[in-house]
């Protein structure tokens, strides 16, 4: 479904609140997104109670009902948790996911607003959502015919809008702050061979297994729960995190001359987090023309030019991480390079062999 627009997630709320009244909508997005949260908290904001129906794990009488004879005739009773007084939220989670005989049986109930005999409450919103085929999810094709009977969005990760609910959310403080400093991190792509993934629900998960732990979080708990949670990168550097902050590194502190880079054997991994996070925050920050650096920008990219031949000289593989492309083709700004390359050739030299061999 690449030809549905992609939403954040306060864009989809406020779609939404316009379109779902008077259309149905389905959500296309990846697992762990936060889809049927966003549901259900839509349905929250216009007083509807929701009502879940999960796809997957549905067959054609959980819709229609069974039929019963009453005065000679048989009539399909539709089941009670659909056939209500009043109007509510239908959510069809997994649409995407349920047999085609099942789509079939959800024509009348999303097209004409019916079951059989019974006819959904005036004011009663349907909305479907599932994952896309890429995502390694459980996915069957999807009918032209319910295709046809739906208004389709796509829903993306969004950091901000994330670390905005988080706030309010109670998210552990090593969450929140590791977001807010890697909000690239806050999503990946599922693997197409099986390991956990990063996505917001999995943030959400080390949230509240940390909590767990309480004060008797260790360095050997937040390593186990971060690997049966996260990207196995982002693990490692969440669990790196942990440490940096058991030992008091933090890159403001190196940003101000405050503090150093990590140069012991031991505390290599905190340094590749700390040179991953100057990366995420260069390329957050410093603008794509050099014409446009505002004061805080321009001393910023002035100390971090410092920053990157310092690094090179303790580990000029870090260095390189910092200044090269990643898999994406995300790279620093093209005038940034040049100051390098007065200080640190050698440096450039080789990101430029690199992005050539990459091609």
């Amino acid at each position: 479904m690449d030809a549905a627009k992609s939403l954040i997630p306060s864009e989809l709320i406020d779609f939404l609140l316009n379109i779902a009244p008077i259309r149905p909508v389905f959500i296309w997005g990846p697992p762990g997104i936060g889809k049927s949260s966003l549901v259900e908290a839509f349905a929250d904001s216009v007083g509807l109670p929701c009502v879940s129906l999960l796809g997957s794990q549905l067959a054609p009488e959980d819709l229609i009902g069974v039929p019963q004879i009453i005065d000679g005739k048989s009539r399909f009773c539709p089941p009670t948790l659909i056939a209500r007084d009043e109007p509510f939220c239908l959510f069809l989670d997994e649409l995407n996911a349920c047999s085609q005989e099942v789509q079939k049986a959800f024509y009348s109930l999303i097209h004409d607003r019916r079951i059989g005999e019974y006819y959904l409450p005036e004011g009663t919103v349907i909305i479907g959502a599932g994952n896309r085929a890429e995502d390694a999810a459980i996915v069957k094709p999807m009918s032209s015919a319910l295709i046809n009977r739906l208004v389709h969005v796509q829903l993306r990760a969004n950091a901000s809008n994330w670390l905005t609910w988080a706030g309010n959310a109670g998210i552990h403080a090593l969450v929140y702050d590791y977001i807010g400093l890697r909000s690239d991190q806050l999503w990946s792509k599922p693997p197409k061979h099986e390991e956990p993934f990063s996505t917001p629900r999995s943030w959400h998960m080390l949230s509240d297994g940390l909590q767990a732990y309480g004060d008797n979080l260790t360095e050997k708990s937040v390593e186990m729960l971060a690997a049966g949670l996260l990207t196995p990168a982002h693990a490692k550097q969440f669990t790196a995190f942990f440490r940096q902050q058991q030992r008091a590194f933090d890159l403001s502190a190196i940003l101000k001359e405050e503090a150093k880079w990590p140069e012991k054997p031991e505390e290599r991994d905190i340094l590749y987090f700390l040179s991953q996070s100057l990366r995420a925050r260069l390329i957050k920050e410093l603008p794509p023309e050099e014409k446009q650096l505002g004061r805080e920008a321009k001393e910023l990219s002035l100390r971090a030019k410092d920053l990157v031949v310092q690094l090179s000289r303790i580990s000029m593989e870090m260095a390189q991480l910092v200044v090269a492309e990643d898999e994406s083709g995300t790279a620093l700004p093209d005038w940034f390079m040049l100051q390098l390359v007065r200080d640190l050739p050698r440096l450039v030299a080789k990101r430029e062999g690199s992005s050539r061999g990459q091609k």
